[in-house]
């Protein structure tokens, strides 16, 4: 799921209930009370309008699959935007007037329980989605942690195998140097046996010149 439509979802769940809390107390409040409270469910409808607007244009970005689970949430938040707009709009319209009042007191407060009964069980369900959002944005950030720590570990490991290569590197380069001196030693071993075999030949041939001579004297004379 999108971590963006979570947060949203966070912070639509957080207002939808404040929404209804207020709806509650307007209904018992009187004169500018509750003028100043119907003016903060307005000014709170059009954030949670903009919340909504938000979490569409989100969900329609995701792949199918994702797509349809939070268009589908998105709808019920939609229908609990609905409820509090006409609960926002009975408080402000001409109904709420005097007359209004006169039959709510009339009939003994009864109409009031019923809406403060509905309204309750709307903000029990919208703090329960509450919870429930809050939980996954903590599991979120938990994954989100853990992954960081994996990251960390596999950094760690690739540096460590990073050392290792830089070390048989340095081995190899070292091994060169040696096979290169050896190889050295060995053509200059070479080219002295070459040299001495040389020296040695030349004086087996001086030698060789030097008893024929000998002989061809000691036979002519």
């Amino acid at each position: 799921m999108s971590e963006v439509f979570e947060v949203y979802e966070h912070h639509y769940c957080e207002l939808s209930a404040n929404l209804s809390s207020y709806c509650t107390a307007a209904t018992v409040l009187d004169g500018e009370q509750k003028k100043q409270k119907i003016s903060e469910i307005k000014t709170g409808l059009d954030d949670a309008d903009g919340l909504l607007q938000k979490m569409d244009l989100e969900a329609r970005t995701l792949p199918p699959s994702a797509k349809a689970t939070l268009l589908a949430k998105l709808r019920e938040y939609k229908t609990d935007f609905n409820s509090l707009k006409i609960e926002s709009k009975r408080l402000t319209s001409a109904n709420a007037n005097l007359a209004a009042r006169d039959q709510l007191l009339e009939s003994g407060m009864a109409d009031a329980l019923l809406v403060s009964n509905d309204q309750r069980g709307r903000l029990l369900m919208t703090t329960e989605r509450l919870n429930q959002s809050t939980d996954r944005v903590k599991e979120s950030r938990r994954t989100m942690l853990e992954t960081e720590e994996l990251g960390v570990s596999i950094l760690q490991n690739l540096h460590q195998q990073q050392q290792s290569l830089l070390h048989a590197n340095n081995t190899i380069h070292g091994v060169d140097d040696n096979v290169s001196r050896s190889k050295k030693i060995l053509t200059s071993m070479s080219r002295r046996m070459s040299r001495d075999k040389c020296i040695i030949g030349s004086m087996v041939i001086i030698l060789v010149i030097a008893i024929i001579f000998i002989l061809y004297f000691k036979l002519t004379h």
